[in-house]
């Protein structure tokens, strides 16, 4: 076992979860001067979205590349939003099979999803939350309407998801008694006193450990030092007021058939997430489901439809699902787009990152991802068309995003260059 899943495993043993370190920017009161943000001071946002079940492509790429190419089916449906979005095509994550499975490495990039021995990497969110998330109460949010989600950490552990917009309003605006929060803040402090007793231990130690391992102890200090600026930091925030939203709390739809409805009050919180400044990192897994879901017109198991084999009847049912899928996220937009601060719009500053780890659900293929970017300051309104044989590297794109959010990276995953094509506006 490496030293850092040592450590890690060390302080997790004592309840204490460490992450690296990001240093001054963790400081709440320097958080502003050391961390970047956009021309102007602009704060810049991340949202990303799958589909599980993937998008029919016919109805979702456009037929030509570039800019003035006629709307499909599915893109129609966001036809306000066309100067504001860019389509893809003909890319997909380099050695990432496994089908269902690869929603796995929709933001991490990490080959082979389905393998044996196979361990994940830190997902893109993660990757810049770690940076950017001491600004606001929480560093990320990661949601799901049902099971798995898309985040994991940089030692490859799934982030746990929040499934019910109700517990996600409540965890964004809701006090609590001042007993209850008297009670978080005293589990924080406890927090640091096991750091000091972990600290103590440590330096014990130190005085038989010489080159190497003594470089890899100062390593191991450097980590318990984060976790106590980490811990200062979520002691901060708990003793300061949430803020306050004129939208009620959502009435969680308990019928798992109702996707529809599920979605919209997931992106209703997420929203709210956005406009509050709660957090400016957000994923959101829509992995689909194995029954009939409530949608007029439709009467085949969701899917048993991503199934189609070129069936015109399925293809005709799963049309309708998606279509009802892509209005959400086209309502989403529209709160973005509806929602001012200086300098614009939500969606101006928010990269929107939507689309599905399936290339042709039908046959569970993970080529030819279906994605679409909305939003974020990008020059948008183009069809960035690549090879469909041989794929663009798709995460490419991430170090695009992360450049836009002010990080000084070059690579992400198997991404080693910008997105060929994708300017900033």
């Amino acid at each position: 076992m490496n030293e850092v899943t040592t450590r890690r495993s060390f302080l997790r043993g004592t309840g204490v979860a460490l992450a690296l370190p990001v240093l001054e920017s963790l400081y709440p009161d320097k958080a502003a001067a050391a961390a970047p943000t956009a021309a102007g001071g602009r704060r810049k946002r991340m949202v990303a979205i799958n589909i599980g079940l993937g998008l029919h492509a016919p109805n979702m790429i456009p037929e030509t590349a570039g800019r003035g190419f006629e709307l499909p089916t599915y893109l129609k449906i966001l036809g306000d939003y066309r100067d504001q979005f860019t389509v893809m095509s003909g890319v997909s994550h380099p050695e990432v099979g496994g089908g269902h499975h690869s929603y796995k490495s929709y933001l991490t990039c990490a080959p082979h999803p389905n393998g044996a021995g196979f361990r994940n990497s830190i997902s893109l969110d993660q990757f810049a939350a770690a940076e950017l998330g001491t600004e606001t109460r929480f560093a990320s949010l990661s949601l799901s309407n049902r099971g798995p989600g898309l985040s994991w950490s940089r030692s490859g552990v799934e982030i746990p998801t929040l499934t019910r917009p109700s517990h996600v309003y409540r965890k964004l605006f809701i006090e609590g008694s001042a007993k209850e929060v008297t009670h978080r803040v005293q589990r924080l402090k406890d927090g640091q006193s096991v750091l000091d007793v972990v600290m103590e231990k440590t330096n014990r130690m130190q005085r038989r450990l010489s080159g190497r391992d003594k470089e890899k102890l100062d390593q191991y200090f450097e980590a318990v030092r984060e976790a106590e600026r980490r811990l200062h930091k979520a002691e901060a925030w708990e003793l300061k007021p949430k803020p306050k939203v004129e939208a009620k709390a959502p009435v969680d739809q308990t019928d798992s058939k109702e996707i529809i409805e599920r979605m919209r009050l997931l992106y209703d919180v997420m929203h709210l997430a956005i406009e509050s400044d709660s957090t400016r990192f957000i994923t959101c897994n829509f992995p689909g489901m194995n029954s009939v879901p409530v949608i007029p017109g439709v009467d085949i198991d969701y899917h048993n439809l991503s199934h189609h084999a070129k069936d015109p009847a399925k293809i005709e049912q799963l049309t309708i699902v998606e279509s009802a899928v892509i209005s959400e996220f086209a309502a989403f937009l529209k709160k973005l787009d509806e929602s001012a601060e200086p300098g614009g719009s939500l969606l101006d500053s928010t990269m929107v990152l939507f689309g599905s780890n399936l290339g042709n659900a039908s046959n569970h293929d993970t080529k030819n991802m279906p994605i679409v970017l909305a939003g974020g300051g990008f020059d948008h309104g183009q069809h960035l068309a690549f090879d469909k044989k041989d794929n663009y590297p798709l995460p490419n794109l991430y170090v695009s995003m992360l450049q836009q959010l002010g990080l000084d990276v070059d690579r992400f995953g198997t991404g080693s260059t910008t997105m060929r094509g994708l300017n900033m506006g």
